[in-house]
């Protein structure tokens, strides 16, 4: 129960967050929304209110063309203001005429209180009186509109639009219109809001069930990767993830399955180099013991007591080098073995270490070949290091070489590097398993002795000192023919 609440978190925050930023993009699509639509309200309605201006501007310089030069007569007031009247209630805004001084001299009003005598000022608006700069504004340009209040004419904005009426190039009086933003706005603001909400819910409802959906796929290889983790962690690597399809998430779960396959087959190796360890100290160290208890209770005999130390010894010594190699291991996985290089032969060392193992070669009558054609070859490189190396190849020789059978050794070089090549006629080592002999605690024959097995350190550090000194180890094999080691170091 509580790895589900574990795995829904992930679930339930990537959720949350892509719900967060659909939301986000539908607040700002909405603000953009507004945004251009406010602007192309504007827009319309200064084209609305400007072109019935236009038709104002048009029949009062007729009028005045025709005759009727100040406008005031009863006929032009009546015509005047009807249009006044039929104009603003069209658009929903206050059409008037001012003079040339900012008063208001005609508005809609007039002819609905049949007030058709002209007094020269308009008793609905004489509290109006436009700012001569607006009118020296609108008289330049031909044109006026902004959002204001015209000098305190109003006690909210407006949208305001005026023209000019000019008779033979000259000003007589101006038209205005001036519709208050919120009685035009608040309709259109409110048949926008209704599309976009009822858009908006019917979208979101679709990209939320989608988003849902989505997260859900995309979050379960996470889900099942966090399962493994902890079940890796009580050692259980059998746990595969589900990589369908294809993307980042596939690989990551592909490399993921491989990284579980790799410990799986470390912890295999693990287990079975303990097993191999405690094998390989028990059995001398019970050997030791049993010797030792015998010569000392006088159970060996005093004329085979020198018999039986030397195997004691050679069991000793084999002790060594199973701790010596664990703790180079130990040291190289730290990074704390440092090469300490100086010049010296390498086929003199071959040649010495091969008389180290003269007994076990006689005893097993092995022929040991190509060392009368070595030539000298010197290197630059940590003496010990490279003993170890060549110790561990003759070794693995000398043990794995039947009776009879023959070790060549080879050793060449040039300008850049020195070639050495160890090879021994038997078994041979299985195609499948040749590439794995180099890998830390692996052992190719489990089913082979201790006595011709060691813990699976030894070619691993021979590797990884060989590559410490910048050169390369490789193996080719036959079954039931030969196992040959090449390896190369630089000069």
């Amino acid at each position: 129960m509580r790895r589900k609440m574990q795995g829904s978190v992930l679930f339930r925050q990537y959720f949350s967050v892509t719900s967060l930023i659909i939301l986000l993009s539908f607040v700002i699509l909405g603000s953009a929304m507004l945004f251009f639509g406010v602007r192309y309200w504007a827009g319309d309605k200064k084209q609305l209110m400007s072109e019935n201006i236009d038709n104002i501007v048009l029949t009062s310089t007729e009028l005045v063309e025709t005759g009727n030069t100040q406008l005031d007569n009863i006929n032009s007031v009546r015509i005047i203001c009807n249009m006044l009247s039929t104009i603003s209630s069209s658009i929903d805004a206050d059409v008037f005429i001012c003079n040339t001084k900012g008063d208001v001299v005609y508005c809609q009003h007039i002819l609905k209180q049949n007030m058709v005598v002209f007094t020269g000022k308009c008793p609905f608006h004489s509290s109006y009186h436009i700012n001569t700069m607006i009118l020296d504004k609108t008289a330049a340009s031909g044109e006026f509109f902004e959002l204001t209040k015209l000098d305190g004419t109003f006690l909210n904005n407006n949208f305001v639009v005026a023209k000019p009426i000019k008779v033979s190039n000259e000003t007589i009086g101006y038209v205005f219109a001036a519709q208050p933003i919120l009685s035009g706005i608040k309709a259109f603001l409110l048949t926008i809001f209704q599309i976009f909400f009822i858009s908006a819910v019917i979208a979101l409802l679709i990209a939320f069930a989608s988003t849902y959906f989505l997260t859900y796929q995309l979050t379960r290889p996470l889900r099942e990767m966090s399962e493994a983790t902890k079940r890796y962690a009580q050692g259980e690597f059998s746990y595969r993830v589900e990589a369908p399809g294809k993307g980042e998430l596939t690989d990551l779960s592909i490399a993921f399955n491989s990284m579980a396959k790799e410990l799986a087959t470390l912890e295999s190796t693990r287990r079975s180099f303990v097993a191999n360890v405690s094998h390989e100290l028990k059995t001398p160290m019970t050997t030791i013991g049993g010797f030792i208890d015998g010569i000392l209770d006088g159970t060996i005999e005093k004329d085979k007591r020198e018999y039986y130390l030397k195997i004691v010894s050679d069991e000793v010594k084999r002790l060594s080098r199973l701790v010596t190699g664990m703790l180079n291991m130990s040291k190289i996985e730290a990074g704390e073995l440092s090469i300490k290089p100086v010049d010296f032969d390498i086929s003199e060392m071959i040649f010495k270490t091969t008389l180290a193992f003269e007994q076990i070669i006689e005893k097993k009558n092995i022929e040991i070949s190509g060392m009368d054609t070595i030539k000298s070859v010197t290197i630059k490189a940590d003496e010990d290091m490279i003993n170890q190396v060549i110790y561990n190849l003759i070794d693995n020789a000398v043990k794995f070489t039947p009776e009879g059978g023959t070790i060549n050794f080879g050793v060449e070089s040039d300008k850049e590097r020195a070639i050495i090549r160890i090879k021994n006629t038997g078994e041979g080592i299985a195609s499948d398993e040749i590439s794995r002999i180099f890998e830390r605690f692996y052992k190719v024959d489990k089913s082979r002795s201790y006595n011709t097995n060691g813990s699976g350190l030894g070619l691993y550090l021979v590797k990884t000192i060989i590559e410490m000194h910048g050169g390369q180890i490789t193996a080719i094999s036959s079954e039931n023919e030969f196992t040959e080691f090449i390896f190369w170091l630089p000069v």
